[in-house]
């Protein structure tokens, strides 16, 4: 029981810091991060839908690949995770810290690396692309940072066609 308060006392520590990445320094400035959580900031920027619905929307496929590829408790503890990052985005509201591009990579993808990486360490994800690379990995024997890379290189080549060249740049520094 101690070990199991720990490990979810962990996850929320890696959402908050996640969210304080998205809120306080990608989202004010139309940067993008990875992942589903790329996709749903860029559906978000294009169509004005709430970006906390979309995180959740969009990692339901995903969610759904995992249950055939890690086990239920990952799968659960990924649910929980992705739903209070979405609570969390939605709930925080934070003054933009900086308008200086370099900054906003550099300090938006500490926050959210560690933010992920934390909750990564501690059997969970926020980001239902590690799902797909694992799901990949065990049917096709591709890595899981090969499938990441891929994925993202193919958002942000999206990116770049929508938003503009030098969003999807400073983007991928943050990654």
């Amino acid at each position: 029981m101690r070990q199991l308060l720990k490990e979810y006392s962990q996850i929320v520590i890696g959402i908050l810091l996640a969210s304080v990445g998205l809120k306080a320094f990608l989202l004010p400035n139309q940067f993008l991060d990875g992942g589903v959580t790329g996709i749903a900031i860029l559906l978000s920027l294009e169509t004005g839908l709430d970006i906390s619905i979309l995180l959740v929307l969009l990692s339901v496929t995903f969610i759904v690949l995992g249950a055939f590829t890690v086990s239920k408790r990952i799968v659960i503890k990924s649910i929980i995770s992705i739903a209070l990052l979405a609570i969390s985005i939605s709930l925080e509201t934070f003054t933009p810290v900086t308008e200086d591009k370099l900054l906003i990579s550099i300090f938006g993808g500490i926050f959210l690396g560690a933010g992920i990486g934390i909750t990564i360490r501690n059997g969970a994800v926020l980001d239902g692309s590690e799902l797909l690379g694992l799901f990949v990995y065990n049917k096709y024997g591709i890595s899981i940072g090969k499938t990441i890379l891929v994925f993202n290189v193919i958002l942000f080549l999206i990116t770049a066609y929508i938003v503009s060249v030098e969003v999807a740049m400073y983007s991928i520094l943050l990654t």
